[in-house]
């Protein structure tokens, strides 16, 4: 049996590992939930699951005095540390935005394997925390459908030799529009995914390829990749999750219908794969596979965030809260699609290039890209 601390346990991926638990709750068993603010399907949950452990963003006192008797409550902005518990096998952490960077650090300080759904993490600090996860001799498994792809098409072993990396986008709910269109574009437009339904602040970044960039900094880190050495594709189907080019010209790809399911029950059961109940693939009804290089007039923001990604140090930091803080603005309809470009673009260039040094410095940077943003936009 196998014990998970869920962090992020309201969230879309969250959600999912859920089912997946119930679907094998002779191989698993939730120890501890750590949630949002959404304490009603927390409460729904703990109900459930039995956690030894619950806890919330939020400090609900009505809410904690419903908690059954014999489970653990923790209020608070990180209480989800709490949720990281000494008897857990691996930690999945779920959590959306820079918050998950602390629940790594934290499951890697504890001496817990990780099932890794939050890129951000990576992306802000991956250098301290692949450095922090190497000294401990932790692992860390992708949740992502493209990370999960490539690890499995290279065989488990992140140090496997590869000629080239070459990660697949959907191209996100804006892929057919055109740029003066864009410039109308609403975040309820953004949240129509064509293939995929996910939480609001990943479905944005999907339909400004941030999502994309982010995903070519958490390749170089996860498998040691130069930039030069990871590609993207629009793949509108969703099929392929992306492929490993070899040095014989061989391309390996893991194919599946858009299921996120697969990855996060295969980062639980590593090594072993169980049946998941996803229909298996129907090639006869696929007729057709696409691929088109992105089109980087309209989706300006991919080479921003990859461009951030070779500069290295705390810009990748910079990058990523400016565009935390500036789709969070889009999504209540107060900046425009191409508002979140100019938001990242000028928080980079703004910054003073401190060097990532700690996660004080992490800390540091995410600040004052925010506060830019809000300069920015007057809020």
């Amino acid at each position: 049996m196998k014990k998970i601390a869920l962090i992020g346990s309201t969230g879309s991926i969250g959600r999912q590992v859920l089912n997946v638990v119930r679907r094998h709750s002779d191989r698993f068993k939730i120890v501890s939930l750590a949630a949002g603010s959404n304490t009603r399907l927390l409460s729904e949950q703990i109900r459930e699951f039995k956690p030894e452990i619950a806890t919330s963003a939020e400090n609900d006192s009505e809410f904690a005095g419903l908690i059954p008797q014999g489970v653990d409550f923790y209020s608070g902005e990180n209480a989800f540390t709490d949720a990281i518990t000494s008897d857990a096998d691996i930690v999945v952490i779920a959590l959306v935005g820079f918050k998950g960077i602390i629940a790594v650090l934290d499951a890697i300080k504890k001496g817990k394997n990780i099932a890794l759904a939050n890129k951000e993490s990576l992306v802000a600090g991956g250098e301290l925390v692949m450095k922090a996860a190497k000294e401990k001799g932790i692992s860390i498994f992708p949740v992502d459908s493209e990370h999960s792809a490539i690890w499995q098409a290279l065989h488990f072993d992140f140090t496997a030799p590869f000629k080239k990396l070459i990660l697949t986008a959907s191209g996100g709910a804006f892929r057919d529009c055109t740029s003066e269109q864009l410039k109308n574009v609403t975040a309820k437009d953004a949240l129509k995914h064509p293939n995929w339904n996910m939480g609001a602040k990943i479905t944005v970044d999907c339909a400004t390829l941030v999502n994309k960039g982010f995903e070519v900094i958490e390749a170089k880190w996860l498998y040691n990749a130069p930039f030069d050495k990871i590609d993207v594709i629009i793949h509108r189907e969703s099929i392929i999750h992306s492929m490993v080019e070899l040095y014989d010209g061989a391309v390996i790809a893991q194919m599946s219908y858009p299921s996120m399911e697969l990855p996060i029950q295969l980062a639980l059961t590593y090594p072993e794969r169980i049946n998941t109940e996803i229909r298996g693939l129907d090639f006869a009804a696929l007729h057709k596979l696409t691929f088109d290089a992105p089109d980087k007039d309209r989706f300006p923001c991919l080479d921003l965030i990859i461009n951030a990604g070779k500069a290295g140090g705390l810009y990748p930091a910079v990058a990523n809260a400016a565009n935390e803080r500036a789709v969070g603005l889009f999504l209540k309809d107060r900046i425009s699609y191409f508002d979140i470009y100019r938001a990242i673009d000028g928080a980079l260039s703004a910054f003073n290039g401190e060097k990532l040094s700690d996660f004080e410095s992490i800390e540091r940077a995410d600040n004052y890209s925010r506060k830019f943003v809000n300069r920015l936009f007057g809020v």
